[in-house]
């Protein structure tokens, strides 16, 4: 059984080292982008080559978006996939997110092929640093679980991470809802340009729904459907 973990922050980012260290002793392959694809959404690669630096039997650098790198892997790489795990991803991908975010699209793409996947990511609190370690200890524990639960065809499971404080307690793993409220949209204007300043951690949140879950300090999982 082969597991195939990608993101959308690059092959380099700590959070697929996070990734790779939760699903120590399984037999799992990385296969994500040479370069930072955050925000890409499920886009693919169709008019131009993509190229392919293989690193070793075990790691691969795709010149192209994390959907690519699905379709690369299941196809070219591995004829035995049986899951694709996408994160850590340094950010939050709650609610409405998972329309924009490359993290959520690598395992979509999955699900569209019939294979089950796990989004992973990390909700950031006002810019403070990761702790990638204890990402990586959340994230096993909640693989251990929903690597046993069976999924429909064309479903995936979309995890959210808490930004915890020293002293908080250990968070919950809680089933829920995506919020189906609209990002803050802002910007601050230059001239002719515009910078997107949306506070990410000011958005609506329903109680209830995975930006509350996540918001709150616990492990927010959305089962989701293409």
């Amino acid at each position: 059984m082969t597991i195939i973990l990608t993101n959308d922050d690059g092959i380099d980012a700590p959070g697929i080292r996070a990734l790779l260290k939760a699903v120590n002793g399984k037999n799992a392959i990385i296969v994500a982008p040479v370069d930072p694809h955050s925000g890409c959404g499920h886009q693919v690669t169709t008019t131009r080559a993509i190229n392919l630096q293989r690193r070793s039997q075990t790691e691969y650098a795709i010149a192209g978006t994390p959907a690519d790198c699905v379709r690369i892997a299941t196809t070219q790489i591995s004829a035995d996939v049986k899951f694709v795990l996408s994160g850590i991803n340094a950010g939050g991908n709650l609610g409405v997110d998972v329309y924009i975010s490359g993290t959520v699209a690598a395992v979509r793409e999955a699900a569209m092929h019939g294979i089950p996947g796990v989004a992973i990511s990390h909700y950031r609190k006002a810019k403070q640093n990761f702790d990638w370690d204890l990402a990586a200890k959340f994230t096993a524990e909640v693989l251990a679980d929903l690597l046993k639960r069976p999924l429909e065809a064309g479903s995936f499971w979309n995890v959210n991470l808490p930004h915890l404080q020293p002293g908080e307690s250990h968070p919950e793993m809680v089933f829920c809802q995506p919020c189906t409220k609209p990002l803050p949209v802002n910007y601050r204007i230059e001239g002719d340009d515009f910078y997107y300043v949306g506070e990410y951690g000011k958005r609506d949140r329903t109680p209830g729904s995975d930006v509350d879950v996540c918001f709150s300090g616990n492990i927010a999982v959305t089962q989701l459907k293409v």
